[in-house]
Parts: C-alpha cells; structure tokens; sequence
C-alpha cells in the first residue's frame, strides 16, 4: 500500500504542487516596434497589450487580435477601472495618461501627467489612477470619472511598476533606491518607505492582497516577498536573470516572474515568511513582461525575434538588440 500511495503521489505531483507549466501556444500579432506592459480584463475577457505607439487588444476566449488603440507616442502601461468603463494609458513618450472606453475603445480624454510615465494603477478605494513618472520621479494621481488631476506625490528615485491592495494603499517599487514606497490613495502621502535588501532594483510588482504580501523582482535574480502592512522582507527565492514584471494568481496561490534574459518563466509557491520556486518554465528570450488572466489561470508573454545588437557608444554603452519586424507575439503559459 506505501507504494502504491508514493507511486500515486509522483503521479500526481504536478497538479498537487502546481507545476506542469509550459507553453501551450502563441498569438500572432506582427507590426514593428518594442512593448512593454500587458494587463488582463479577466472579467470583460480582453487583454490589452501596449507595442509602440499603439495598445493592441486581444480577445481572451479566442486568443485573436480584436482591436487597436492608436495615436499616441510611447506606451507603457494600462490599467483599468470596470466599474467606470473606463481604460488608462501612460503615454510616456507624449508625458500624458490617455482615457479611453472599454466598450467601444474610443479615446476619451488626454490627461497631463510628470515626465514619461511608466508604470499605471487604478486604485478602486479612492477611484482615482496613479501614473508613476520615470523622469520626473513622482506620481500623477488622476481623478478617474472626469480625468482631473488631483495631486502630485514626490518620490525622490526612479518609480517602477505600482500595486493597489484596494482599500486605500497603493505600492511602487522606486527601482534605484532599492525600496518599496507606500502611498495613502486618497490623502496622497507616502506613508512608508521600505528598502528591499537583499534585493536590487526592483522593476515589476505584484500582491497577494488577500495574505498581504508583495512581490518583486528584482535585477540580481531574487524576488522581494515583503509583508504589506510591516515592510518586512520575509524571503527572497531565486528567479531566472532579467526579470521585468511580477503576477499573483489567487486562485492557485503561486506567484510568477517573466525573466527575458534568461527566457524562463519563475514558478513560485509559498505562504507565511516561506517562499521557493516550484517550477521553471521555458520560453523566449525577450520574454519580459507578462499578464495573468484569473479566470483561465493563463500567462500571457511579449516576445519576438531578435536581430544582432548595435555597436556600444559612449552615447548608448548597452543597445538594444532589433527586433525584426513582424515577428511580435505572445506566448501562451498554461498548465
């Protein structure tokens, strides 16, 4: 019977532990230009992808392209507010937050914002969207039902990606101060600044709201498990190299980090001050950010093919490799 318990166990292994990840397949979506963020509409079923100048949207159910948003310089982030009907872009190239309908994806209202910004968060408590400003190191909070700017929140360091636990609290990695900041949504102060050590300039963020935890990746491949009320760093599992966006899955509790130097996807589980990778995934270099949708438990990864770096000058020491046109897509994660 102890073997046949074990040998059901090793079976088994996978859907007890959460592992079984890899990639099921890919949306082609073609074009010219970089990406950065990807956020999932679980509930309306969209995926909304930035690539250049425009945001792509892709349907969740049929996994194909069904609409674009253009017109704008630089895109980064997009963070929705369903219970407005309402979408938000940082367009970090025209320093401006772009409003835009959920249903019809017409742009409704561009909104002022600091210097490039990057990282954007709808907070439901205070209604209000946070776009976190590279250059200008602070935080434009926008009133999101007229798109009126409420206030400006002073950093003091480069912001990275933001979180809402949704009562009140929004969090931003500062990525070169090596610190978490957290902000009071509707009195708009920071209202504690932790540092992260070990853990070393962290760039995409995600959080467990339920078990008030936060998790960052950071660039000397570990993630930042910190506690969400304390600021304490409770542990700090190995990921893959180059890591630029976290995910948390509620419903299966385990937590993701894209790694795009490394291709991998990070599979972690944990609980309470124990955190470890479960599992590591395969996919693509370049594979950096990413989107979860909640309903499917899928993954969805940028990437595309690379052509060769340029020369390093004095004036860009690290270039960029080229990417070769058309072959933008995501890769699809799932068990």
């Amino acid at each position: 019977m102890q073997c046949i318990a074990i040998a059901v166990a090793l079976l088994a292994g996978p859907a007890l532990f959460g592992q079984g990840y890899s990639v099921k397949g890919s949306v082609s979506i073609g074009g010219t230009g970089g990406w950065d963020y990807l956020t999932a509409d679980s509930d309306n079923r969209k995926l909304y992808v930035s690539h250049g100048s425009e945001v792509v949207v892709v349907d969740l159910d049929s996994e194909k392209v069904v609409g674009h948003i253009s017109g704008m310089g630089g895109i980064h982030g997009i963070a929705i507010a369903n219970d407005l009907g309402m979408g938000f872009i940082s367009d970090g190239r025209n320093n401006q937050v772009v409003a835009f309908d959920l249903k019809d994806l017409s742009i409704k209202n561009k909104i002022k914002a600091g210097t490039n910004p990057d990282g954007i968060v709808y907070d439901p408590a205070s209604k209000r969207v946070f776009a976190f400003n590279g250059r200008s190191q602070d935080a434009t909070a926008i009133d999101a039902a007229n798109g009126t700017v409420a206030g400006t929140i002073a950093l003091g360091g480069k912001p990275e990606f933001p979180v809402s636990d949704g009562k009140g609290s929004v969090y931003d990695n500062i990525e070169d101060k090596s610190e978490i900041v957290r902000i009071d949504s509707k009195t708009l102060k920071v209202t504690a600044r932790w540092p992260v050590t070990p853990c070393e300039s962290p760039s995409g963020l995600a959080m467990d709201t339920s078990g008030r935890r936060l998790f960052a990746v950071c660039d000397n491949k570990m993630m930042a498990v910190v506690d969400a009320d304390s600021g304490k760093v409770v542990a700090t599992p190995a990921i893959g190299e180059g890591p630029d966006a976290a995910a948390y899955d509620a419903g299966e509790q385990l937590a993701f980090s894209s790694n795009g130097e490394s291709g991998t996807l990070t599979v972690l589980r944990g609980s309470g001050e124990s955190y470890s990778a479960s599992e590591t995934v395969t996919t693509a270099p370049g594979a950096r950010t990413m989107a979860l949708d909640s309903k499917t438990h899928k993954v969805y990864l940028a990437t595309a093919t690379f052509g060769a770096a340029p020369e390093p000058s004095a004036a860009n020491p690290h270039p960029r490799r080229s990417i070769q046109p058309g072959t933008f897509k995501l890769l699809v994660v799932a068990k």
